[in-house]
């Protein structure tokens, strides 16, 4: 009978097809790294050691990276669709054997005068948020956390991520 019904079989045939990605944000950067682009603009800053963790998404990190002085840091930006076609809104960074060498990155910004406040009541995800009016991201790191403690750059515009 399903010859009787060929648009039965489009139909099907079209839950089956992938997601088309939004198109990537639009380029910035903050302190010599990428803090939203492309796939391409993650690449031509040096983030070429890429992981597919699901269909999805792509995870493409760099090494040995330096942000206001500070570092060496491990870097990596997480890109929307298998292909990283759908680009990415944050940079994240940390230290895989200090915990707290990210602290050096938040020591310059105090010096610089940007200003800071806490999420959260010290349960698990709570952050501290770096912001200065003149620049066009936000500085956001763990306080409470399992494992590394990270920190992220974040568009202004990502109005997903948490504020206080």
């Amino acid at each position: 009978m399903a010859h009787h019904r060929p648009w039965l079989a489009l139909l099907l045939l079209a839950g089956c097809t992938p997601e088309r990605p939004p198109p990537p944000p639009p380029h910035l950067v903050f302190a010599g790294l990428p803090v939203s682009g492309s796939v391409t603009d993650a690449r031509r800053a040096g983030f070429t050691d890429c992981v597919q963790p699901d269909w999805g998404s792509l995870r493409c990190r760099r090494h040995g990276v330096m942000v206001l002085g500070a570092g060496p840091y491990e870097a990596a930006v997480d890109l929307v669709g298998g292909d990283g076609g759908g680009g990415f809104d944050q940079v994240t960074v940390w230290q895989p054997q200090d915990q707290y060498a990210v602290y050096k990155i938040t020591d310059v910004l105090d010096r610089q005068g940007w200003k800071n406040c806490s999420t959260g009541d010290g349960e698990r995800g709570d952050q501290i948020i770096y912001t200065h009016t003149a620049m066009p991201v936000r500085v956001s790191m763990d306080l409470s956390y399992w494992g590394k403690r990270r920190l992220r750059l974040i568009p202004d515009w990502n109005k997903k991520e948490r504020r206080c």
